[in-house]
């Protein structure tokens, strides 16, 4: 089963109660967790999580990585403890837990940097050309956009397309049956839950840590740690202004990408974390 929900809304709480009651363990969904080295800024949970602080801050991470392990992991614990608990707030983590994604392919030798030449040196050219090799690609996306046209020409000499037939968000049968749970909070609630774990994280020393971290060598996807920059770049103050602002829009992203998941049932996210926990089991058993 999954429990996904936006930030501060107690997704990890409530999958930790939810994987005791099953004698189960937790998989996270979350493309932040997987560092080491942040876990003061990422969250991470005080419980042993499958998926959390796995690779070093220089490490790169795909989504195509993420979902071998995701798979793994989620077998191996069906297979010896009969279920497995997902959690996250990364919508596309937790979409490549649940399904078979169909992972674009990497580029073929030279391939970027030659359609890259094309498009620097005669951009009109490299759109004609996508337009002859894959016409959905072309529609849309859009000529000033070099990374796209440039990735959209990588896919489509070797018989790809940046654009699928199937573009639903979830396309694709789940890999396993699967409860999908969604925690609904009020904005008003998330935004006081989010301002005091701000105030904690400070507290518990983040800013020391996202120094530490930035000092080392951060790779281009920790790098997205939500508030990293901030916190190395701004004073206390402003940094923890900013990081609010940042996760309040966030987390409203999520509530409204929660609503796009088929199937998923939506919770009270409000409630105390053993009452949300027996919900969810009474839901799994009714299946």
């Amino acid at each position: 089963m999954a429990i996904f929900g936006p930030t501060a809304s107690g997704k990890s709480a409530v999958a930790a109660r939810v994987a005791e009651h099953l004698g189960t363990e937790v998989v996270s969904a979350d493309a932040l967790q997987v560092y080491r080295g942040l876990e003061i800024l990422t969250n991470q949970p005080d419980q042993p999580t499958h998926l959390v602080a796995i690779r070093e801050l220089s490490d790169e991470m795909s989504v195509a990585e993420y979902a071998a392990l995701a798979h793994g992991t989620i077998d191996e614990l069906v297979r010896t403890r009969g279920s497995a608990v997902l959690a996250g707030g990364t919508g596309l983590y937790l979409r490549a837990a649940l399904v078979d994604l169909a992972i674009p392919m990497a580029p073929a030798g030279d391939a970027r940097a030659r359609w890259g030449e094309l498009y620097d040196s005669d951009r009109d050219a490299a759109v004609a050309t996508l337009r002859r090799l894959d016409v959905r690609a072309a529609e849309v996306v859009h000529a000033n956009d070099r990374r796209r046209v440039v990735r959209a020409l990588e896919l489509a000499e070797r018989g790809a397309s940046l654009v699928p037939v199937e573009s639903r968000l979830w396309s694709g049968d789940l890999r396993r049956p699967s409860l999908v749970v969604g925690l609904e909070v009020p904005l008003q609630v998330l935004d006081v839950r989010i301002r005091e774990r701000t105030a904690q994280m400070l507290e518990r020393g983040v800013v020391d840590e996202a120094l530490r971290a930035v000092a080392a060598g951060v790779s281009r996807t920790a790098s997205k740690a939500l508030g990293l920059e901030e916190l190395v770049t701004l004073s206390a103050e402003d940094a923890s202004a900013r990081i609010v602002a940042r996760t309040r829009q966030y987390a409203a992203y999520q509530r409204k990408w929660m609503r796009r998941i088929p199937g998923i049932v939506l919770l009270d996210g409000t409630r105390p974390i053993d009452e949300i926990a027996h919900d969810v089991l009474d839901l799994a058993r009714a299946r």
